[in-house]
Order: C-alpha cells, then structure tokens, then sequence
C-alpha cells in the first residue's frame, strides 16, 4: 500500500492539485475544457478507438486462447511463446514496423492492389491505428481467456453432444458462458490501456484519429500549460471510472447467469 501511494497515489494527486491551482485556483481549465468542442471531440475519439480496438482483440483472441486449451503440451508452449514474444520487442519498434508495413507503397496495400482493392489508404488513418493498438495489447486479452478456459472441462461439451445438443449449440450455451469473466477481464485491461495510448496513434494516426494522450502532450511539453493538461487527465480518469461503474453490474450479472448454467 505504501508502494503504491508514492508510486501512483502522490503523481495522481498531484496532477489534480495542478489542474486546480495553475495558473491560479479555481475550475478555469475544466471549464476550457468542456467549453472547447474539440476537446470533447477529441475524448470521444479515444472512447471509440478504445472500443474498437476492444472488439478486435476478443475478436482475435478468443479462437487462440481456445486453441492454446485443446492443442497438446509441445503446440501449447509454442503458442504461449508467440504471446510472449511480442512483449519482449520495445513498443516504438512494432509501431514503426507497422508504419513500414500500412504505407501506401507498403505489403499489406501491395497485396491488396493485387487481388483489386485499389486507393486503400491505411497509415495516417483510424484502421491503422485500430490495427497497430490491436497488435500490441493482443497479449493482455489472449493471457486473461487462456487462464479461464484451461479450467473449464472440455468433457462438458462432449456431454451436451451425447444430450442431443449440436456442436454450435453446446458451444454458444455450455461453453461461451462459461468463459465470459475471461472475456470481461481482458476486456477491460485492454479497454482501459488503450485510453493512454500514445506512441502508437501518433506514429500510425493522422489529425482525424488524434487522442486524448496526444492532446495532454501538447499542452504539457509544447505549451506548458500544466493545468490544462491536469484537467484532460482527470477527465478521461473520471469518465474510465464512470463506464467502468456502469459496466460493472452488467459483468456481475451476466457471471451469475452463467454460474446458475
């Protein structure tokens, strides 16, 4: 507790002290910052981007992680490697290799011009940076799922089959609920990490996909507007806590659902 006081507790607060007291006491920068239309725009934004990046990543994690529970041993470590790895290259790195790879002169529109889709443009775009933010918090949906579903027994499929259930059926009613709490925690650790996400909209986005993160960064290093940049960070941590709180029912109810299953 007290690690986590000095390390996040006094940063926070005093990022909140500033967002009121620079340059002078008062709500002066919250009330710029809602009175500015692109700021809320802006916030938005990185909700959305946030959401969609969410969805991709259970999108692609979900058959992995199910694949990881019902390979062998030998298939399963190289699995768990090709998680790891990623985690072991810097950041910076795989966003540059995804701008090498999203240019207009790059493999993945190469590739795409060759089969017909001809003037796709995906660097300097929201895709782009849907895809690069994918790319690096796939790991922390792929961890969270593999760890529920290695405890579900795969038997229980089997007995709903014997049952007379078809495979689709016994998947969608036996086993999916069973894996929902992977689902919601990797969720939302990769919901909220994609919030402050930084290097990777600013290298793959362009001004229509610019976040929140790049929005404080201007303000505190460029303009030195402490106060101003204290203020975005409080709202975007406010409104994570808000959707989080509202979700937070959902979650408990729909685990009890599938815990009454």
């Amino acid at each position: 507790m007290i690690l986590l006081a000095a390390v996040i507790g006094y940063p926070l607060l005093t990022i909140v002290l500033r967002s009121l007291s620079e340059p002078e006491w008062g709500v002066q920068n919250y009330v710029w910052f809602f009175g500015a239309p692109i700021n809320l725009t802006v916030l938005q934004r990185t909700f959305a981007i946030s959401a969609w990046v969410t969805l991709v990543c259970v999108v692609c994690a979900y058959p992995y992680a199910y694949l990881m529970t019902a390979v062998g041993p030998r298939v399963r470590l190289m699995l768990v490697l090709c998680v790891l790895i990623p985690f072991w290259v810097s950041g910076v790195v795989r966003t540059l290799s995804w701008v090498i790879l999203l240019q207009d002169s790059g493999v993945i529109n190469s590739l795409l011009r060759s089969v017909g889709f001809s003037g796709v443009r995906l660097i300097r775009t929201q895709t782009g940076v849907v895809i690069g933010m994918a790319q690096v918090l796939l790991p922390f949906m792929i961890l969270p799922l593999y760890s529920v579903m290695k405890g579900i027994d795969l038997r229980l499929m089997r007995a709903a089959e014997s049952l007379g259930a078809r495979p689709s059926r016994a998947f969608f009613t036996v086993y999916l609920p069973l894996s929902l709490p992977g689902v919601y925690a990797g969720a939302m650790i990769v919901f909220i990490l994609a919030l402050g996400f930084y290097i990777t909209p600013a290298l793959l986005g362009g001004p229509r996909s610019t976040m929140l993160s790049t929005l404080v960064q201007n303000q505190v290093l460029s303009l030195l507007q402490w106060g101003r940049g204290g203020a975005m960070g409080v709202v975007l941590l406010v409104a994570t806590f808000v959707l989080l709180a509202l979700a937070a029912p959902v979650m408990r109810s729909r685990h009890r659902e599938a815990g009454r299953r």
